[in-house]
């Protein structure tokens, strides 16, 4: 697959998966608070504490690097897309669980209760199919505008 579709896809899943958040978490009081773990990671390594600015730099940063991340799931051969992306989608989501307290991360923020754990990696798992339909949508795309230039091609080669 090529890159700009990989990354095209891993734009549009990030995009997804936060925007779910950003919803989910305004709904459902147990929803994962991944802002906040974003924020409390970059508080570690900045010196500002201005929330919205911490807010905006977490926003960002989750987004640059989720993209980045589901976009390696269009890397080798388009055979098994979903699963891969899937996989990937699953192990982020775990991450996003089993990892803030070995990083110093405040845990609560997306191991308060079963039901935040759930929805934490259901959040990565959606945002991964997303990418996915994305990949899949772009590549049938440019597909079809390849077979419109060939038809065009073969047309004024006749004329």
């Amino acid at each position: 697959m090529k890159p700009i579709i990989a990354i095209g896809g891993g734009l549009a899943g990030a995009c997804a998966a936060t925007l779910l958040h950003e919803t989910v978490k305004r709904i459902i009081p147990e929803a994962p608070r991944l802002d906040l773990l974003g924020m409390n990671a970059i508080s570690k390594g900045s010196k500002t504490k201005n929330r919205k600015k911490l807010f905006a730099l977490a926003l960002a940063g989750d987004i640059l690097t989720n993209s980045l991340y589901y976009s390696l799931s269009g890397v080798g051969k388009e055979k098994n897309l979903w699963v891969k992306s899937s996989l990937l989608g699953l192990a982020a989501g775990l991450s996003a669980v089993v990892m803030p307290g070995p990083l110093g991360l405040n845990e609560k923020h997306t191991n308060k209760k079963i039901t935040t754990k759930i929805i934490t990696v259901g959040l990565y798992i959606a945002g991964a199919i997303v990418t996915t339909a994305m990949m899949k949508l772009l590549e049938k795309r440019k597909q079809k505008r390849h077979k419109v230039w060939e038809q065009k091609l073969v047309t004024s080669a006749m004329v």
